[in-house]
Parts: structure tokens; sequence; C-alpha cells
């Protein structure tokens, strides 16, 4: 199953529009990468909380996951409109839609059901988290741009707090103390 929401739809929503790119354009790696990259590494990511979360909100056998998954729709939609915002005045290039990793993930989960489905989403997100806190911590110090500068560092701990409870969520998964 593919499902998408892409921030070419989601720029048209919000009247401004960049030029899209794939997120596979994006640099492999969250350490030195130009603001240009972060834009569209953090856009990838972003849409891919954002598809993850829908398909939890659908296919989570847990209340608590299911309502993981609607909290990563909401904030991760406010903070990639937010994202857009800067890229449409910098004319930095977006993903349009998730990267080939976040899509691979998407898809083994949209073919799980019930806890497995739990457990392997709430794995997907620890590893995301931990790889979008590592990527927004380098931007809040580097970022030659001060508005992502400043956007990182304002998004940086909502995402400390979803890792933090993606992780929670996920040991008590594993601890057999689900609802």
């Amino acid at each position: 199953m593919r499902f998408l929401l892409s921030f070419a739809a989601l720029s048209m929503v919000l009247g401004s529009f960049c030029a899209p790119a794939t997120a596979d354009d994006k640099a492999k790696d969250t350490g030195t990468v130009t603001d240009e990259q972060f834009v569209m590494k953090a856009s990838a990511s972003g849409l891919a909380e954002i598809n993850l979360g829908m398909l939890a909100t659908r296919r989570a056998a847990n209340p608590d996951v299911k309502k993981f998954g609607q909290h990563m729709v909401d904030d991760h939609t406010k903070a990639n409109k937010e994202l857009l915002t800067i890229a449409g005045k910098k004319s930095f290039s977006v993903a349009d839609r998730m990267d080939k990793q976040h899509q691979d993930a998407a898809d083994a989960l949209a073919k799980l059901e019930g806890s497995d489905f739990d457990r392997q989403f709430m794995s997907q997100m620890v590893k995301d988290h931990e790889e979008a806190v590592a990527l927004f911590t380098a931007k809040a110090k580097d970022a030659k741009d001060s508005d992502l500068r400043a956007f990182a560092e304002k998004t940086l701990p909502t995402l400390k707090e979803h890792h933090k409870m993606a992780r929670d969520l996920a040991d008590k998964m594993k601890n057999g103390k689900q609802r």
C-alpha cells in the first residue's frame, strides 16, 4: 500500500509553492549538511512522520500507539508548514515524498497487524527520532541561515520529547505492559 502526503500538496494548501525535489537527492548523513540539504532531509523526515503517524491511527491495536501516531501527525504537520514557509522564502527545494528508507518502512508496516504493528511502529519511531534529534542538533549549532537555525532550535525540544515518548512506549510494549 502506497500512501503519501506530499509537500507539494501541503504547499498548495498553504498557498506557497517551492520547487519540489525528491528526498533521494538529500545528503546521506546528518554530520555536515548544507542548509539546503537540511531542508530536504527535514522535509522528507517530516513527511515520513506524518504518513507513518496516519498509518498508526488506522492500524495500531494499542490505544497509546494510536494516540502517539496522531500526535506525530499533528506536531509534524505544524513543523512542516513552518519549514515550508522558510523554504519558500529562501527558494530551497523540499522533498515531495518520503525517502526510500521511510517508504520501505511504511510498506513493511502496512503488512503488519495488531501488536506486531505496534511494536514495529514504535521501534521505527525511536530510530527516526534519534536521527531527527541528531540532524536538528547539528543545524541548531551550524546553520548558516539564521531562519533555519532558529527553526532547528525551536523544533529540537519537540523532537527530543517525541524521542522520549517513543522510547518509553516502546519499552512499555517490550515489557508486555500494553493496555
